[in-house]
């Protein structure tokens, strides 16, 4: 364990308020809470960010530019079911979520002892949603434990119902939700993927329930969402939880700043002049999130979709290891390349997503509809043509086809859509007639959105009164 000194001031001044922040390591996770602790840090706020070595390296951008935020080391718990070395959810995929859950739960009694040992310990905790044993630890040591969503307020209004009513749900081949807004419904294989896997019989999975039970009895929740989008969810949690303290902040990644040294978006110069010269909104970009690893039957059903649409594309593909691709995932068709050169770019590993979404040239996003995909989807006013597959897709898409700014090409973690139908769909959607509706749509919600992160709008107001409860003596909660 190692962590810088928190921030100190003279002898009998007031030290700002010192705050831990508790992200999960999975790409869609932490991003979103270090943009929050971003913003919170131009707050005469004090942060330590809690990590592992190797995910060290996301806080750099942080680091770099807040002498405010201070990192907090620990070695990530051997499990089981944990490959020695992985400390990161995208290494392992969604299956990687129980064994790193239940590992970073061992930091319970390290974190404690930390914390007995600061001059200025911190005041509040904000940690990642699927960390909700937290709350055990918050309560144990006096402070104020904020659940930070990655995801949205639809989401986590579906998954504490299916929590707490868990002997009915399991039971169920159709949820219907009649107490949440719009009464929506659900088959059970579109229900959250962490629920649809809880095994009663395993330890590691008590962890998880417990804490996705803990997460409405904390002090507050952050959202990463917006009140134009969400509002009647955000509306129905403050009621179920019984106060205000239940804040929309996103999308954080319009807050800023720019966090293109994730990745080296410099090598993307040659993407970015393609562009450039390619007619607006003509272009649909291919990407299905970090984790997602797809058969190589479905590679060639979307590759054959993408060459039949005669449609410009920037295709994202996910790389695996030489035994996956042994396996039979994750290989571009042979020849497909070539024969789509003039019009299509195949970039494999990381792109600078929000940033491509934001060029003009792009007007569709075929998506997994990742929550932080659909965030960036809407902040740069494309259509989404939506392929839910797991976790919280599902949840995400229906929001979106209710909103009536998505078109469905396929549903499912394994499915294969039908690539002539798909062709058609990218081809209509990308020729400057097609589905002016959805459109129209997205354009609309793209304006709300800028206009919930400025002065005066829906985010920036809940992020002030985030702030000022995080400013509040809490009497460590006595």
């Amino acid at each position: 364990m190692s962590a810088a000194a928190p921030n100190s001031t003279g002898a009998g001044a007031k030290k700002p308020p010192h705050i831990l922040i508790f992200p999960y390591p999975a790409q869609g996770h932490t991003l979103p809470l270090l943009d929050l602790t971003h913003q919170l840090s131009l707050h005469n706020l004090t942060l330590t960010i809690l990590t592992t070595p190797k995910n060290l390296s996301t806080l750099s951008p942080l680091l770099s530019t807040h002498s405010n935020i201070r990192p907090l080391i620990f070695p990530l718990p051997s499990h089981p079911s944990l490959p020695a070395g992985v400390e990161n959810v995208k290494e392992l995929g969604n299956t990687g979520n129980l064994p790193i859950i239940a590992s970073l739960r061992k930091l319970y009694d390290p974190i404690i002892q930390w914390f007995r040992s600061q001059v200025n310990p911190p005041v509040a905790l904000i940690s990642d949603f699927f960390l909700g044993w937290t709350l055990a630890l918050a309560n144990e040591i006096n402070i104020p434990r904020f659940t930070f969503y990655s995801s949205g307020a639809f989401l986590a209004s579906v998954a504490d119902h299916c929590w707490n009513h868990i002997d009915v749900v399991k039971n169920l081949k159709v949820v219907d939700f009649v107490d949440l807004p719009t009464t929506p419904s659900f088959n059970e294989e579109h229900l959250p993927s962490m629920f649809r896997s809880y095994d009663e019989s395993d330890p590691d999975w008590e962890v998880v329930k417990e804490g996705s039970l803990a997460n409405m009895s904390s002090y507050g929740c952050v959202f990463n969402s917006f009140e134009a989008l969400e509002g009647e969810y955000l509306g129905f949690l403050k009621k179920k939880m019984g106060h205000d303290r239940v804040y929309g902040v996103g999308p954080l990644s319009l807050l800023g700043p720019d966090h293109s040294p994730r990745g080296n978006s410099g090598s993307f110069a040659h993407v970015f002049n393609w562009l450039d010269g390619c007619p607006n909104g003509s272009v649909v970009y291919v990407c299905f999130g970090s984790q997602k690893l797809m058969s190589n039957t479905q590679m060639e059903a979307l590759a054959t979709g993408l060459e039949m649409s005669m449609a410009r594309f920037i295709w994202v593909v996910k790389t695996g290891s030489a035994h996956q691709r042994e396996s039979g995932y994750g290989e571009v068709p042979d020849g497909f390349e070539d024969r789509v050169a003039r019009r299509g770019m195949v970039v494999r590993g990381w792109a600078p997503q929000a940033k491509l979404l934001s060029h003009a040239a792009v007007g569709g996003f075929l998506s997994h509809c990742g929550w932080n995909s659909v965030l960036e989807g809407i902040a740069s006013e494309v259509l989404i043509l939506s392929w839910p597959m797991e976790a919280d897709q599902f949840v995400n898409e229906k929001l979106l086809m209710d909103l009536g700014m998505a078109v469905r090409v396929c549903m499912g973690t394994d499915s294969v859509p039908d690539s002539a139908e798909l062709g058609k769909v990218i081809g209509e959607s990308m020729n400057g007639v097609g589905y002016e509706q959805e459109k129209r749509k997205a354009r609309e919600l793209k304006s709300r959105a800028l206009g919930a992160v400025r002065e005066g709008g829906s985010s920036l107001r809940d992020l002030k009164e985030l702030v000022n409860e995080l400013n509040k003596d809490h009497g460590y909660m006595n």
